[in-house]
């Protein structure tokens, strides 16, 4: 009789384990290792010339570069923004979608559809809309919102940028929230109701608790995806007009691609990449001890 062979543990966690960590340290762990060594150095990105500098980078970033400032500003503000209403928007949608509507399905697919959508795509759709659509609309009615020169100017430019971000995020957070709310316990509302709740009381001090852990990842995405926009802010706005819309991954790209300076692009990209990890910590942390147990 042939016995059947056991692998001993370490083999299996080798096997199974072994070609996503080989993966992640290709494409994850190696480049940004090689960023953080970069970004000590003056290099065009091309030759082979590599030439060690020490932290002169982070002076000038930190000194000189006013255009890094400004668009880490821009970005900061951009986020702010973007996460506060793209939960809200995600959240009321939840909110509606979990009624009993006969059409709710449809509804569903249809605000999460803006989310399928790529990002240059999505910006160069949204251009067209800006400058073609808005100015039909706003002849033909008058009403001065559509007038509003939403890409050739900085505040709207910016506004911009948040209605097409939150449109398109909107959607994602909704599928989350939906799943969050309808894994509320009913017996909890219902004993609620008959003591006498409002649906705004239940809201506040039952269901929003409850779902912490959604508000959790559903804010720590938006951070996420606020902080690293890029093909949008490029198919959109191309951080103008004036650099006036530049977030801090098109500066980065610009400075490390464009005008060949891969060591500063390098080290700006790791003190981003220190700034939202520190944001996302704070985050996680500080909703994490919001969150209770049903």
């Amino acid at each position: 009789m042939k016995r059947n062979r056991v692998w001993p543990e370490w083999a299996l966690q080798t096997i199974f384990v072994g070609p996503a960590v080989l993966a992640f340290a290709g494409i994850v762990l190696l480049p940004f290792l090689l960023s953080i060594y970069y970004s000590f150095t003056e290099w065009n990105g091309v030759s082979a010339d590599v030439k060690w500098i020490g932290i002169s980078n982070y002076k000038t970033i930190l000194t000189e570069d006013s255009a890094f400032l400004y668009s880490f500003g821009f970005t900061a503000r951009f986020t702010v923004m973007s996460v506060i209403l793209t939960n809200a928007l995600g959240f009321l949608l939840a909110l509606l979608l979990t009624q009993s509507l006969k059409t709710r399905n449809l509804l569903r697919t249809i605000f999460f559809m803006p989310n399928v959508i790529g990002g240059l795509l999505l910006g160069f759709i949204w251009q067209f809309i800006f400058v073609k659509g808005f100015a039909t609309i706003g002849e033909l009615t008058g009403i001065g919102l559509f007038k509003l020169p939403w890409l050739g100017d900085a505040p709207t430019s910016f506004w911009g940028l948040i209605i097409v971000n939150v449109w398109q995020g909107a959607g994602y957070l909704m599928i989350i929230y939906i799943a969050a709310l309808s894994n509320v316990p009913k017996d909890i509302i219902e004993a609620a109701r008959i003591d006498g709740a409002s649906r705004l009381q239940m809201l506040r001090a039952i269901t929003m608790p409850l779902i912490m852990p959604a508000f959790t990842v559903c804010l720590f995405l938006t951070i996420s995806w606020a902080f690293k926009m890029f093909d949008l802010n490029l198919s959109l706005t191309k951080g103008g007009p004036f650099g006036s819309t530049e977030s801090i991954a098109l500066n980065i790209y610009q400075d490390a691609f464009r005008n060949n300076r891969l060591g500063l692009g390098s080290a700006k990209s790791v003190i981003f990449f220190i700034a939202v990890a520190l944001v996302t910590v704070i985050q996680v942390s500080l909703t994490k001890k919001r969150e209770v147990e049903a």
